[in-house]
């Protein structure tokens, strides 16, 4: 066998170099020849005697060489092999299919697996599933995160073609085999781990404190045990933060400073900011229990982006109401609590300062477009005529911009078209806006602070100058760069916000009696006649709006409904599933009206008179979506279920919308994100 072994590259040139040395030397010895005889003569018997020794020693010595070189080959491979079996970096060898073939001591002790195991490498790691090997995807080397026990692994995994071994093969032929190995080493990055997450605990979080009704909350107690309202109070903060091991800074009288680690925001994640609910135990006789509003910046850049989203945070978290926390990362936004309803201001100072400062805005601007939500309701509309009276006051041309006009506001709509003491282009769709909208023209949004579901979500991009007036609670989508943003979650309707508005724009102003009804029925709708989120400011709106010639008579005439109406309102209710004893679940089939989401929410309103009902969902499909109207008295906060769902609202008031989901799968989303809230603590 060692016989018929051949050398061959430079191994073979070396051992045949003493052969061709005597070819030269027989060169030379001819031309000596030529020299003299004698001395040719006895170079060549040199030669001959050279020759033969050089022939000899490589037919000897040729079949001891391969075997040395056999044996180096030999022991050259097992020391590879035991150097890669000892090596300490866990390796393991998979078939195409993923299945163990081979593994070395490392890789056995970390997965605690004797040798020889042969099972599928998703049995051990279950995250390395068939279709993410190599081979399966397009990359020749994969790279995942894989977990095992306590422990946590970079797992690298390389393709390894076996074509060129196998048509080198003297055994296997390459048309029959054309397959490949895997081989997958384990990078264990556990200490790596730990080490970032300690640093990452330790990172700083900014948080601002503030109290919602501070002046309210003294107001209500004796004013020699004001001091020690405060006190307690601020004992109360300092004593939950200093527990944090954070630092609690008071900054003005109702305003404080907190700085902690990130480690300790995650408890107050995980205790759901039990702060909201211990500064209400605060009780000396006050007949109004403190709130407090949390907010708190994470994982920002530098310690000054920290603090820029923490107020970010706080000013969503008073623009949602107060007696909330909310936490502001560059990803996302987290709400926590955010259960009572906001209290109504008894002033009317901050609705003074914005009618001036709107005012001022018009005053310098050449046009004004006002613009609601998608499928507006009676109380965008309501409110963008208030706004188009401003801007007439003030000289401006308004156009108020809306394209489908669903059945409630069409009786409001044809008082305006039919009448000739308002232009043509008094309503214009979002198309015309965006062609007739010139560089010096300010948007006037009302009903809705979401920039994506506005009526023409191109026209905010249009126009420099942006006005939000709202009364919805503020969520994570926000119009950004509003030149003027006036929201307040106390307030019945943006209705109400703007009659008030309208008192402070000029003296002696008055406005026509249309007008004057679509802002009273806005008013009307939002509060349900008058009978949810009503405040003494909303009932000097309504006078306000009865003394420019609103006409509750007219007004309720144009809120009625037909037969057909009446009838699916009155099926959606008689349907209406109780779930968990508490939650009226019901159907609108509005395939015979034409504005089933407006029935819907009708519905969902009637259904809060049963006993019992913390909250009532109607699901309505319209359009290709599944629309969800959600209602509640003052048990159940209704906004932040909405919002799980990717809605939103207020308090009371609520709604979504679901794409590319069935009215059965609907169902099924509110009671399973019920069930979740209801074991998360945030549901009673």
């Amino acid at each position: 066998m060692k016989n018929s072994i051949k050398l061959k590259g430079r191994l073979k040139s070396y051992l045949q170099s003493s052969l061709y040395l005597g070819f030269l030397l027989i060169a030379v010895d001819v031309f000596i020849y030529f020299i003299d005889y004698r001395a040719g003569l006895v170079l060549s018997c040199f030669i001959i005697f050279y020759l033969a020794i050089i022939l000899s020693m490589m037919f000897y010595n040729k079949p001891i060489i391969m075997n040395e070189l056999v044996s180096f080959a030999t022991q050259y491979g097992q020391i590879q092999r035991r150097l890669l079996r000892d090596l300490d970096l866990p390796h393991a060898l998979l078939d195409d299919s993923g299945k163990i073939i081979w593994t070395n001591i490392a890789f056995e002790k970390v997965v605690h697996k004797e040798k020889g195991y042969r099972k599928s490498i998703t049995s051990i790691f279950p995250s390395i599933t068939k279709d993410r090997l190599p081979g399966n995807v397009e990359e020749d080397e994969v790279e995942l995160n894989v977990d095992y026990e306590s422990c946590n692994f970079v797992a690298k995994m390389k393709k390894i073609s076996l074509k060129e071994m196998a048509e080198n093969s003297d055994i296997i032929s390459a048309k029959d085999y054309d397959g490949y190995l895997i081989a997958l080493y384990l990078f264990d990055e556990t200490a790596l781990k730990i080490a970032l997450q300690e640093v990452d605990d330790q990172s700083l979080a900014v948080g601002l404190i503030y109290l919602d009704n501070y002046e309210e909350a003294l107001e209500s107690v004796e004013e020699v045990r004001r001091s020690l309202l405060i006190a307690l109070i601020d004992r109360k903060v300092n004593k939950y933060i200093n527990a944090l091991d954070g630092i609690c800074k008071k900054l003005e009288k109702d305003k404080y400073l907190v700085i902690m680690r990130k480690k300790a925001v995650t408890l107050l994640q995980e205790e759901r900011f039990e702060l909201l609910e211990d500064v209400k135990t605060v009780n000396i006789g006050n007949e109004m229990a403190v709130t407090i509003s949390i907010g708190i910046g994470l994982n920002g850049l530098s310690y000054a982006q920290n603090y820029e989203f923490a107020r970010n945070a706080i000013d969503l978290a008073l623009g949602r109401g107060g007696d909330q926390a909310v936490v502001k990362m560059p990803e996302n936004v987290i709400f926590y609590g955010g259960k009572s309803q906001q209290v109504e201001k008894s002033t009317r100072v901050k609705a003074r300062v914005k009618a001036h400062a709107l005012k001022e805005i018009i005053s310098v601007k050449d046009e004004v477009y006002v613009m609601g939500h998608r499928m507006g309701d009676v109380d965008s509309f309501g409110a963008a005529v208030g706004i188009y009276r401003i801007a007439q006051t003030l000289e401006k041309p308004a156009h108020i911009v809306l394209d489908e006009i669903t059945t409630s506001m069409q009786p409001m709509v044809e008082m305006f078209r039919n009448n000739d003491d308002y232009e043509s282009d008094f309503i214009v769709s979002g198309t015309q806006a965006l062609e007739m909208v010139g560089n010096n023209a300010v948007l006037v949004i009302v009903d809705v602070n979401k920039p994506s579901i506005t009526e023409c979500p191109e026209l905010l991009k249009r126009c420099k100058s942006i006005v939000v007036l709202d009364h919805h609670r503020q969520g994570p989508e926000v119009i950004e760069n509003a030149t003027l943003s006036y929201i307040e979650a106390y307030a019945s309707s943006t209705c109400e916000m703007v009659s008030e508005i309208l008192q402070y724009i000029s003296d002696g102003l008055r406005i026509r009696s249309e007008e004057a009804d679509c802002l009273y029925s806005g008013i009307m709708i939002d509060t349900n006649n008058f009978m949810t989120k009503t405040g003494v400011r909303t009932f000097e709106a309504a006078a306000f709006l009865r003394r420019n010639g609103a006409d509750v008579t007219r007004v309720r005439k144009l809120f009625r409904d037909d037969a057909t109406e009446y009838k699916t309102k009155a099926d959606a209710v008689s349907q209406a599933e109780i779930y968990r004893q508490a939650y009226a679940i019901s159907i609108c089939n509005g395939e015979s009206v034409q504005s089933p989401t407006v029935v819907g929410a009708q519905a969902a309103n009637e259904l809060l008179n049963i006993k019992g009902i913390k909250a009532s969902f109607i699901l309505t499909e319209y359009n290709g979506l599944v629309y969800i109207s959600a209602r509640s008295i003052d048990e159940v906060n209704v906004q932040v279920i909405m919002e799980r769902m990717g809605g939103g609202g207020h308090l009371n008031v609520a709604g979504c919308q679901l794409s590319d989901t069935t009215i059965e799968d609907g169902i099924a989303l509110i009671k399973n994100t019920l069930d979740t809230m209801i074991e998360e603590g945030e549901l009673d």
